[in-house]
C-alpha cells in the first residue's frame, strides 16, 4: 500500500486529474524499468514508486493536454 507521497498532493501535480496522474505515472515507470534495469534489482524501491515520488518533486511535470480543433 503507498502511504508517501499521498495521492491528494499526487493529483494536484495533474491538475487534480487522477486519470492523467496513473498515465504520467505508468509512462514514467516504464521508462525507468527499461533505462535503470541493474539498479531496480537490488533497490528496495519499484519503479511505480520512483516514477510518483519523482512527480511529486516536480522531476516529472504534465503540462496540459492538447485539443484537436475539427
Amino acid at each position: 500500500m503507498m502511504n508517501e507521497p499521498p495521492i491528494d498532493k499526487l493529483a494536484s501535480k495533474t491538475q487534480g486529474n487522477k486519470y492523467i496522474l496513473s498515465i504520467l505515472a505508468s509512462k514514467r515507470a516504464k521508462e525507468i524499468e527499461t533505462t535503470r534495469r541493474e539498479e531496480l534489482a537490488t533497490a528496495d524501491k519499484k519503479a511505480i514508486s520512483i516514477a510518483l515520488q519523482e512527480i511529486y518533486d516536480g522531476d516529472i511535470t504534465f503540462t496540459g493536454v492538447a485539443e484537436d480543433n475539427k
